[in-house]
């Protein structure tokens, strides 16, 4: 694998094609999301890698500041933004009741578990499947930058994409649908590499 990672090394998806950049999901950069895991742009931790590699594949803690007032939902997208293919692999997709959390602007660790996801997070389809997956980039390609990208929404969410219901949605024309107004956003980015 090490041989591949190093053939593919110059080819990355980038920022471009992430969430972050689509024009429906623009808007006022107000939240500050931490993690007590890793810094931003650090390494992230082995436990919080797929079980293949050797983690547990375990969502990391994640904080934020408040959202504005009129918030209703927020969205949570985790992407790979150097994966060899055209877009960003969506290595998690959620929405979030923040009233309905627990703790308020806070996931405890393994929260975006597909199997039992905290109070409050609906787990939507990812480029993988359900729920969170750690890092587990190509052997040799080099450092990956992992984003946790969160969004504040202000009124109704869609329920359907072409008739099809949000949990079965593909991810990426579930992120180019969604239509409710983006009243903050903020993202903290980690680092993994094999």
């Amino acid at each position: 694998m090490t041989l591949l990672g190093t053939l593919l090394k110059n080819r990355r998806a980038r920022d471009a094609h992430s969430a972050w950049n689509l024009p429906n999901l623009q808007g006022p950069e107000l939240l500050i999301v931490t993690s007590r895991s890793f810094e931003e742009g650090g390494l992230i931790p082995l436990e919080h890698t797929r079980k293949r590699i050797g983690g547990k594949n375990l969502s990391p803690d994640l904080t934020w500041s408040p959202p504005p007032p009129e918030t209703t939902e927020l969205l949570l997208v985790v992407e790979d933004l150097d994966g060899p293919i055209s877009r960003p692999a969506v290595h998690c997709l959620v929405l979030i009741d923040p009233s309905r959390l627990d703790s308020p602007n806070h996931l405890p660790p393994g929260a975006l578990s597909a199997h039992q996801p905290a109070t409050g997070v609906r787990i939507l389809r990812s480029t993988i499947s359900r729920g969170y997956h750690g890092p587990d980039p190509l052997k040799g390609h080099g450092p990956h930058r992992y984003t946790f990208q969160l969004f504040a929404l202000s009124g109704e969410t869609i329920s359907t994409v072409d008739g099809t219901t949000l949990d079965r949605v593909r991810p990426r024309a579930l992120l180019s649908s969604l239509t409710a107004r983006v009243t903050a956003r903020g993202r903290l980015t980690g680092i993994y590499e094999r």
